[in-house]
């Protein structure tokens, strides 16, 4: 009897979305079934891979504390995260799967009501941030998720460094793929896997991306990408801009990525996606979590990437070399864990 894993993602951006439906995809490549969670701007990326999925009450802290003040946090995103644990509470007793996968850490507090084994799957780390506050709290997050959870898995595109949470286990970067409808079971495994593969494909698999010079991918965050992007074009590059009037939803960005000479994106799961595409990323930042990981890739002196700070340095950095990265694809590694603790 194969297992039931439920698989929620934290619903502030499109990448945690993303993010966690490519470790649900590899749980299916392994004999599981997946029963998915979590809302927000991602929700439309598990319904153009065709998958429902259960939304309980929405946060936003980066956008009520970043974007707001302290009083937004405590008149919004408290209340919400109270009704977000409960509706998680409610959801995972009517589920009744045999574990829990999340980077969500209101999924991982509802564990504290259900007897169940969690699987953490973040890359959040107190050193990222610059405030007190954001800092203090991310280490109590960590403390509990680490002392709750069978593993806290860790995706990271960086050797293990000083800033990374004590006791996680690191993994490769998760990126979500595009897999056939119909396949057979070893097809699947590969490309759940993100690994180079000849396996043929059906006739109604979704055309390869055209080549484009430079992906321009916009977090929820970021400002200023569309000057950016007329920027670029300005300096006689070819750009494609990810959200842009001429941008249609698609299932997976991975194969865009492969498909493209650069990647400028702001998000942390742009930047996991682009090593696993092999595709030299520069990394423009705008949020104190996006910063403190381009901190760690400005020290950890990483291949293929390379971090700017303002407009025009982006736009020199994308004539200047950069060597491909290499990566492999973690939601292999992530599903081959939780399967292994619970079967």
């Amino acid at each position: 009897m194969s297992s039931t894993v439920a698989v929620a993602h934290y619903p502030e951006g499109a990448g945690h979305a993303t993010r966690m439906l490519a470790v649900a995809r590899a749980l299916e490549a392994r004999g599981a079934t997946v029963t998915l969670a979590g809302g927000g701007p991602g929700a439309r990326f598990i319904e153009r891979n065709g998958y429902e999925q259960f939304e309980p009450a929405s946060v936003d802290f980066i956008g009520d504390y970043q974007g707001g003040s302290l009083l937004h946090v405590l008149g919004h995103s408290l209340p919400n995260s109270a009704l977000r644990v409960y509706d998680y509470v409610r959801w995972l007793r009517r589920e009744r799967p045999d574990a829990l996968v999340t980077d969500d850490m209101f999924a991982a507090m509802a564990v504290e009501f259900v007897d169940l084994p969690l699987f953490v799957c973040t890359h959040n780390a107190a050193s990222y941030y610059d405030a007190v506050i954001e800092q203090g709290f991310t280490w109590l997050l960590n403390r509990h998720q680490l002392y709750s959870a069978e593993a806290f898995l860790y995706p990271s595109i960086w050797p293990p460094d000083r800033g990374d949470p004590a006791g996680v286990t690191p993994i490769p970067p998760i990126a979500l793929d595009v897999a056939p409808t119909a396949t057979t079971d070893e097809q699947r495994r590969v490309l759940a896997d993100g690994s180079p593969h000849e396996t043929d494909v059906p006739a109604d698999e979704p055309p390869a991306p055209e080549e484009t010079e430079v992906l321009v991918v916009p977090s929820a965050y970021s400002m200023g990408f569309e000057a950016l992007t007329e920027r670029l074009r300005t300096a006689g590059h070819e750009v494609t801009l990810v959200g842009g009037e001429d941008w249609d939803c698609v299932p997976a960005l991975l194969p865009y990525l492969r498909a493209a000479e650069r990647v400028v994106c702001s998000g942390y799961s742009t930047v996991m996606e682009a090593a696993v595409a092999g595709t030299p990323c520069i990394v423009y930042p705008f949020t104190d979590e996006q910063h403190g990981v381009s901190r760690v890739i400005e020290r950890t002196g990483l291949r293929g990437f390379q971090v700017e700070h303002s407009m025009a340095h982006v736009v020199r950095a994308v004539d200047q070399p950069l060597e491909r990265p290499v990566y492999e694809n973690g939601a292999g590694r992530a599903a081959t864990t939780v399967l292994a603790a619970i079967e």
